[in-house]
């Protein structure tokens, strides 16, 4: 079988609605491409009939598409990761099942790729989202820029393409918890961002709760930086100087004046706002710690129950 040029991965999750759409407007959009081609589909533990419906395209097509089947949920990126430590192609294009991006748009990023980019990422044009999320982005993507010195138009969008030398060493870095499009940014050379058509979810409903979304952006922050923890150490040093200061302020008063209890209420509002911020900071630091706690457990990242693919449809174990 010819090895091919360009891997396609799919996460998918609960998409039932979509994947037939997917699939009938994506396999002509390869074809035309005229090099050969490998569809990667990981099934992320869903619960509708996703997991039948992969194993059917891959019938359907077995030289071009293989699924990959999680016997559980372990998130979008860990999908992303087993596929990328299966592809064969040089070019390794992500794409959403939910069809917001439209796999028509896939050339585009080719001819990126092809012009001597080793990392392309696709920004979305006319975003259908809520304000609410396109306005969060909009502010996420500023503090993430000025936080890890990563430069992403929309960290948001999964439309990317990637040099295999890049995808080798996204798998390489073996992190359990990480932001793929900003661990790919570290690593590239030459990326560009192109723009790319944005649809409405025009089935089912969007996977990532707000928890997630949070989720997400704290890996993204304590995964790439230190700027965090140190912009607390740094208030920390101000505040510490200020409650010096204002304990001489009240020490001078005491004397001058005398004694007073008008201004306890003010204390006590300092003292709320000042806890209010060591929490905060404690909670920084646990993510830190967290993130290291997981690396040392060395838990397996997700677990394969099977492989479909033209080869065998084999077994697989864990995943570390």
């Amino acid at each position: 079988m010819t090895a091919p040029y360009i891997s396609v991965v799919i996460p998918v999750y609960n998409e039932q609605e979509n994947l037939e759409t997917l699939f009938n407007r994506l396999m002509p959009v390869m074809d035309k491409t005229g090099k050969p081609y490998e569809i990667l589909f990981t099934n992320d533990g869903s619960h509708d009939r996703s997991g039948v419906m992969l194993k059917e395209f891959h019938e359907r097509r077995p030289d071009q598409v293989r699924v990959i089947d999680f016997n559980g949920n372990f998130g979008q990126h860990m999908a992303i990761m087993a596929a990328f430590d299966r592809v064969r192609g040089e070019v390794i294009v992500t794409l959403d099942a939910d069809l917001q991006n439209p796999p028509e748009e896939i050339p585009k990023l080719l001819a990126a790729i092809e012009a001597g980019h080793d990392v392309v990422g696709g920004y979305r044009k006319n975003r259908q989202d809520s304000f609410f999320r396109k306005f969060a982005s909009k502010i996420i993507n500023s503090i993430r820029a000025k936080i890890t010195n990563i430069h992403m138009r929309d960290q948001g969008c999964m439309l990317r393409a990637y040099r295999r030398s890049i995808v080798e060493s996204i798998v390489a870095s073996g992190e359990t918890s990480t932001f793929i499009p900003a661990l790919a940014y570290s690593y590239a050379a030459n990326p560009a961002e192109v723009e790319v058509e944005h649809a409405a979810r025009a089935a089912g409903v969007s996977k990532y709760r707000l928890y997630d979304l949070i989720r997400l952006n704290f890996d993204l922050m304590t995964g790439f930086s230190i700027v965090p923890l140190q912009v607390f150490t740094v208030f920390g040093l101000i505040t510490s100087i200020l409650s010096l200061l204002f304990v001489f302020f009240l020490l001078i008063r005491r004397l001058v004046i005398g004694p007073e209890a008008e201004g306890v209420f003010t204390l006590f509002a300092i003292l709320y706002f000042l806890v209010g911020i060591a929490i905060m900071g404690l909670g920084i630091i646990g993510e830190y710690i967290g993130r290291i706690y997981k690396e040392v457990r060395h838990r397996p990242r997700f677990v394969i129950r099977t492989i479909y693919e033209k080869i065998n449809t084999r077994k697989e174990g864990t995943h570390v």
